[in-house]
């Protein structure tokens, strides 16, 4: 339908800075094409990976079409072992909130799940984290918080279904 128009090599860095404050004004889509352009001439673009990814979680609860799996694929992109696992901990625990958001049957149980997923990159991230880093640490309190305050729980295991290996 229409090609594309790339950015200049020199121009990454404002366009960059462009992506973030369009984050900072709850816009998303916006943050989102702008990284994709990024990305374009510079595909291994680690703050436009990064900046996407976040895009397009903070896209999650406003009722876009826009799942985990997106984000996921980003993530084996992401060169930094301690980002990789923290990020990951950030799409599940978003996808988490969204669920939350949403309601209706099985949610606190989907929220459940998706946030010990998280708990889980926060520890791994927390393993590789730089001296003086405790982000993780912080997003796996607020996640425990989240659980504790919503008392959320696991699906419970019905004795009657047959174990699958």
């Amino acid at each position: 339908m229409f090609e594309l128009k790339k950015i200049h090599k020199d121009a990454v860095a404002q366009a960059l800075e462009r992506a973030h404050f369009y984050r900072l004004l709850n816009e998303p889509g916006a943050a989102e094409s702008i990284c994709l352009d990024v990305l374009e001439i510079d595909p291994e673009n680690q703050d436009a990976l990064v900046t996407l990814l976040l895009a397009i979680t903070d896209r999650f609860t406003k009722g876009y079409a826009v799942g985990a799996t997106q984000a996921k694929e980003l993530l084996p992109r992401v060169k930094d072992e301690y980002q990789r696992a923290y990020y990951a901990g950030i799409v599940c625990e978003r996808q988490a909130k969204a669920r939350l958001q949403q309601g209706g049957p099985g949610s606190g149980h989907d929220a459940y799940e998706w946030l010990r997923d998280a708990m889980e990159f926060y520890e791994k991230a927390e393993a590789v984290r730089p001296a003086g880093n405790d982000d993780p640490i912080l997003r796996w309190n607020a996640c425990a918080r989240i659980i504790m305050r919503n008392n959320l729980a696991p699906r419970a295991v019905d004795a009657s279904e047959p174990y699958l290996e």
